[in-house]
């Protein structure tokens, strides 16, 4: 059974039972998906239909952040409940661990050196990550390792003291 087929049958049960919040939410979702089929003449793979929760769930987070900073407490909570429904249907998600040893492993493939090199490490990153954990954290600990990285890279280089303009001649003297 389809990712899209599985959300209709649950939106279907949820219409049935009168739980109003799971109906709206799976049919919110189903839209995004219909619209997409719509749009590209075509049904969406499991993974395109993956894609499309992630964005709700990212989409509901902002938003939560938004109203938290607004002071509206019940309307966050109404976007965390959604989040709940949401996160079933998604893959289960990256523990530290794992998601440490995956941004290790990707700077080691794409042999990532200093922070320039980011845009290819989360290129190597973005299929195993996608839906499993969030972008923004993914990025912020690559760019925290591919920064101690260079930094352990810097310190190793040798400095040279003196060197030119070091006799005491320059313009301040």
């Amino acid at each position: 059974m389809s990712l899209r087929d599985r959300l209709h049958d649950d939106m279907t049960a949820a219409m049935r039972s009168g739980d109003a919040l799971r109906r709206d939410t799976l049919r919110m979702a189903l839209n995004s998906v219909y619209a997409l089929e719509k749009r590209d003449r075509s049904e969406l793979s499991d993974d395109a239909a993956l894609a499309v929760l992630v964005r709700e769930v990212k989409t509901r987070r902002e938003s939560v952040e938004a109203y938290r900073g607004g002071g509206r407490e019940d309307l966050a909570a109404r976007e965390e409940a959604e989040i709940g429904i949401l996160a079933a249907y998604l893959p289960r998600p990256l523990s530290d661990d794992e998601l440490h040893g995956l941004v290790a492993d990707a700077i080691r493939q794409a042999g990532a050196t200093s922070a320039r090199d980011l845009g290819r490490v989360m290129g190597l990153l973005s299929a195993a990550t996608r839906g499993r954990a969030d972008g923004r954290r993914v990025s912020a600990l690559v760019a925290q390792a591919l920064a101690s990285a260079d930094l352990a890279a810097h310190d190793a280089v040798p400095h040279a003291g003196g060197g030119a303009g070091s006799s005491g001649d320059g313009p301040g003297s």
